[in-house]
């Protein structure tokens, strides 16, 4: 298993900011060093872009419908511009309901090699799993593809949630120009996501 580095990221999620997911296609890389922990809410609030990255929790919400908030909408008035869904997403995640999602802080990693799902979870080690609240989220403070924490370069953003069969996959997310195109795709050993690939964990 080739052996992975991965440079710490710090994401500021109150800070407004856009990344593009690569759906159901994979790509490689991510080795992690310890990074810093950042506010993000359900319910935004003005902050301060320059404010340091800090922990903070998601605030709590008692159910949390995926597909109420995942929806092909580029109009002006989207509350988040997504342009693609892919099919293994709408499959495999548009269906799935999350409890309360508790208090929870994000994580950021840049890969700096080409890496697998396994390598990277590997790395991440238990606090690896994130739940589609904090996907949307995550989005919600960049919902037009302004900057932030999220790439939104040509390099996707990538978090690991369990599907509506309790089965862990990956959904990219990744800036498309005119919206999000979010995707996903089954966990594999193959070296798929390249470097400056953005992981996010709890």
């Amino acid at each position: 298993m080739r052996q992975l580095s991965l440079t710490l990221s710090v994401i500021f999620l109150l800070a407004a900011q856009g990344f593009s997911v690569a759906a159901d296609d994979t790509k490689p890389g991510q080795s992690a060093i310890a990074a810093d922990r950042v506010t993000c809410s359900l319910q935004p609030k003005a902050v301060e872009p320059s404010d340091p990255s800090s922990t903070s929790a998601i605030p709590h919400v008692e159910k949390f419908v995926a597909k109420e908030h995942f929806k092909e909408d580029i109009a002006s008035n989207a509350p988040v511009k997504i342009s693609w869904l892919g099919a293994t997403f709408a499959k495999r995640f548009a269906n799935k309901i999350e409890d309360d999602a508790g208090g929870a802080s994000l994580q950021s990693y840049d890969l700096s090699a080409a890496s697998s799902d396994n390598e990277i979870l590997a790395k991440l080690g238990q606090g690896h799993e994130s739940r589609l609240a904090d996907v949307w989220c995550a989005l919600k403070q960049q919902p037009n593809g302004s900057s932030g924490s999220l790439e939104i370069s040509s390099k996707p953003n990538v978090f690991y949630v369990r599907d509506t069969a309790g089965e862990l996959g990956a959904v990219d997310v990744l800036w498309g120009g005119v919206g999000w195109e979010i995707g996903a795709s089954p966990v594999s050993d193959k070296p798929r996501w390249q470097a400056g690939t953005r992981v996010f964990s709890r």
